[in-house]
């Protein structure tokens, strides 16, 4: 039986944690060691909160929350922290799964080691022991408007503290005090947690998009002047640059190579580092956007060691993922255009050589025609989340609460995004290896790299090589496991 490498440990400080380390813990069990400079933090500012409680108002500790932060809260230990985790955890729908769960957990897990929240440390000691062992709460779905994801981090406050079970495994019980109880849910960790674990995948796809538009481009017998470095200096975007080296890398050739059939390819050969390079662009500034996020202290109020202060603050408003979740999506989706379009291109002969449809058999065999019905059905769904949640908006809590950022939904489409796409890459990769094992010529001056032949023979090992008329959906979910692994990811 093979071994499985043990993961590394993920350090959590509260201000140097990566994507990748929180992509890791959610859909890992590395172990998860709270440093000590994070925990320190921690209690420092549970020791000022506590002293500035003593002698002046402080939202949601001395107060109530929302409209009610008029009303004085009397001293009853846990009372008033149990009674607001408990309304708050009134969120609907489906649970979360085991990985968004477990992001939420070592994004909020992070923030509080920053030091910001005030909340006692042991609450971070029951957070890395849930962590490690495994336990899973059960969090709703929705109740979020991108101005705190109270009503999921009550999901899990309650199972911290024993009052709700774990969906799987347990931890070590936790008491919550009254002043724990909105220190511990003032944050948009689940928001952030799923907007991470999309980020991460959407960056993988697109570079497995680059691989399968070179497969097809092979197949079609695309022009490599398109992606020469003349034409790409004179419009010097990052995104663009970086995906014509990386398509001249896949094909071998040169900054000036002129290789291909025809004079002018499609747009869908001819525009891949103009359309793929501002998705890339669009992602990357999204992951930039999270990084600020992980290690926010973004607490509403503040408790600023360096003030030794409370702040009542905005910080819980996230206009700033929510936008750079809607450009994401927006600048993904006519990267499955693209994709749609060169399926189209592969299954005429016009432009292969080969039979339509890349179908072998008796006449009127339908190949891989079902093919363009499934892209057209992602494409159409990948179409659906380029709305901008940034358009809505509320006023809710009596007129108090008058903006909303609905990064949370911004978040959720991304998800719905990273389905669709997979699927529509899935469909060109299918038909890009099915053309080319039917010997589509490559076109003179493209020697192909080695990584490009090697994604090649690792597809057309594992796609089915039977081309009678058949169904192909088994051929699809092993496409879409395989573009995991041409992305990284």
């Amino acid at each position: 039986m093979e071994e499985i490498e043990p993961l590394d440990p993920v350090i959590i400080d509260g201000r140097h944690l990566r994507r990748p380390d929180v992509v890791t813990v959610a859909r890992g069990r590395p172990p998860v060691h709270l440093d000590a400079a994070g925990r320190s933090r921690a209690h420092a500012a549970s020791e000022l909160a506590s002293h500035i409680s003593a002698v002046r108002p402080i939202y949601g500790r001395s107060t109530g929350v929302g409209a009610n932060r008029i009303v004085t809260v009397t001293d009853d230990a846990a009372g008033h922290g149990l009674r607001l985790l408990r309304s708050h955890a009134s969120g609907a729908g489906e649970l979360e799964p085991p990985d968004r769960a477990r992001a939420m957990m070592a994004v909020r897990l992070n923030q509080l080691a920053a030091g910001g929240s005030g909340v006692d440390p042991r609450v971070l000691d029951a957070l890395v022991a849930a962590l490690d062992s495994g336990a899973i709460p059960a969090v709703h779905q929705i109740g979020a408007i991108g101005t705190g994801d109270l009503c999921a981090l009550a999901d899990l406050a309650l199972a911290l503290c024993g009052d709700r079970p774990w969906i799987t495994g347990t931890a070590p019980v936790v008491t919550l005090s009254s002043s724990d109880a909105l220190a511990m849910i003032s944050s948009n960790a689940a928001t952030i947690g799923e907007a991470v674990l999309a980020q991460a995948d959407l960056a993988a796809l697109l570079r497995a998009s680059e691989v399968v538009a070179a497969l097809s481009f092979v197949a079609l017998g695309g022009a490599a002047e398109a992606y020469g470095s003349p034409v790409q200096n004179a419009r010097a975007h990052p995104g663009q640059l970086l995906v014509a080296t990386r398509m001249r890398r896949l094909l071998g050739v040169s900054p000036t190579s002129r290789a291909g059939r025809r004079l002018q390819d499609p747009f869908s050969l001819r525009a891949v580092p103009q359309v793929h390079g501002t998705a890339v662009d669009a992602v990357e500034r999204l992951g930039t956007v999270l990084d600020v996020e992980i290690n926010a202290r973004a607490e509403n109020p503040l408790l600023d060691l360096a003030t030794s202060d409370a702040w009542h603050n905005a910080n819980f408003h996230t206009g700033y993922l929510a936008h750079a979740l809607d450009s994401a999506r927006a600048a993904v989706y006519p990267v499955a255009e693209l994709s749609a379009a060169r399926l189209g291109d592969l299954v005429d002969p016009d432009f292969t050589g080969l039979d339509a449809f890349l179908a072998e058999g008796p006449p009127g065999s339908s190949g891989v025609m079902a093919l363009e019905y499934v892209a057209q059905d992602g494409v159409a769904s990948l179409r659906h989340t380029t709305l901008p949640a940034t358009l809505g908006s509320a006023v809710i809590s009596r007129g108090l609460e008058d903006h909303a950022s609905y990064s949370t939904h911004g978040a959720r489409l991304a998800t719905v995004c990273v389905s669709a796409l997979r699927t529509v890459l899935a469909t060109e990769l299918v038909a890009a290896v099915r053309a080319l094992a039917m010997g589509a010529a490559i076109p003179d001056g493209l020697p192909l790299s080695t990584s490009l032949r090697a994604a090649y023979a690792q597809a057309a090992e594992v796609l089915g090589a039977e081309r009678a008329d058949r169904s192909l959906s088994a051929d699809l979910a092993t496409a879409e496991l395989l573009l995991n692994r041409l992305g990284g990811g």
